[in-house]
């Protein structure tokens, strides 16, 4: 039977305060004085990524803490070669902590004659060394299917189920949860199980990608405070029109839960500027200082 030493955390760039935050904890809760593995992550002048790690590995049970969020193809490569580094440093078992996986919407042939990308990054991290996956609120679960190791997919509505509780103190009765597609159903439907509250749909038509032609809100959300629950929220667009939709429905007031806050281009300014009271993110992604500094945001 394998025996694995006490876990080890390395980190790249995309997330130190997630990694940090994790290392914290664990040090309050084993009881042990845990810090991430001492190495070097540089550029050379042509942008290659060179990794150098200065303790000894072999042996141990490694943790790698990496989102692969933009700059998403510098944060992928930082995490295959990292796990190259560690395999040829003779590590027992390297597990890959992907919070958020990048080329996650690349699940399935859109189109003719195009990749499906979130396969390809799948063999890349198997080829690499990685022998085990930990992510959170995977895009698509299908995924899960593209690996021939463990993939263990957390979620976060037990978080934002708590959390929701706190600042409501409590008094759901007038909660609606609300899925902004009719593909975050099950996802909404697992947060208004948590806390007893219905739920409602928002259902959209697209023309093309990145633009709302219609929606319609399947579900009375009059007098409600409307929860909106996803999982990414990239530009904002689809989730404040989502917002505007349910106060012209009716809605008393709109909060939204999203895991992954990409937030990219227009989306801080948007969010800022829409009905929405607040947006509540996950750490997955590293909040950059416009995020942080919103006022809506945290």
């Amino acid at each position: 039977m394998l025996t694995l030493n006490e876990p080890k955390l390395i980190s790249g760039n995309a997330n130190k305060n997630l990694a940090k935050a994790i290392t914290r904890r664990m040090t309050v809760h084993r009881g042990l004085n845990v810090e991430l593995v001492d190495a070097r992550i540089e550029r050379f002048n042509d942008q290659e990524i060179f990794i150098e790690v200065f303790e000894n590995v072999r042996g141990e049970d490694m943790f790698i803490i990496q989102s692969t969020s933009n700059p998403a193809n510098d944060n992928l490569m930082e995490l295959l070669i990292m796990a190259d580094a560690l395999r040829r440093s003779s590590a027992s078992r390297i597990t890959a902590v992907i919070p958020y996986f990048g080329y996650a919407r690349q699940d399935r042939r859109s189109k003719a004659r195009t990749p499906i990308s979130a396969k390809l990054v799948a063999n890349l991290l198997v080829e690499a060394g990685v022998e085990r996956i930990l992510t959170l609120d995977l895009h698509a679960t299908q995924i899960q299917g593209f690996f021939d190791i463990p993939v263990d997919n957390l979620y976060a509505s037990p978080v934002f189920a708590l959390d929701i509780m706190h600042q409501f103190s409590g008094n759901l009765n007038d909660m609606m949860v609300v899925s902004p597609d009719v593909g975050g159903v099950a996802r909404a439907r697992e947060l208004a199980k948590r806390i007893n509250a219905p739920l409602s749909i928002v259902d959209k038509r697209r023309e093309k990608p990145g633009e709302i032609a219609e929606m319609t809100v399947i579900g009375d959300v009059k007098g409600r405070k409307c929860i909106i629950v996803d999982d990414i929220c990239d530009t904002a667009g689809t989730l404040c029109k989502a917002a505007e939709v349910l106060i012209e429905n009716g809605a008393a007031e709109v909060h939204s839960y999203i895991t992954h806050g990409v937030l990219s281009g227009p989306a801080v300014e948007r969010i800022s500027n829409s009905v929405m009271k607040s947006l509540v993110i996950t750490d997955s992604i590293q909040a950059t200082d416009p995020v942080a500094k919103a006022s809506n945001i945290r």
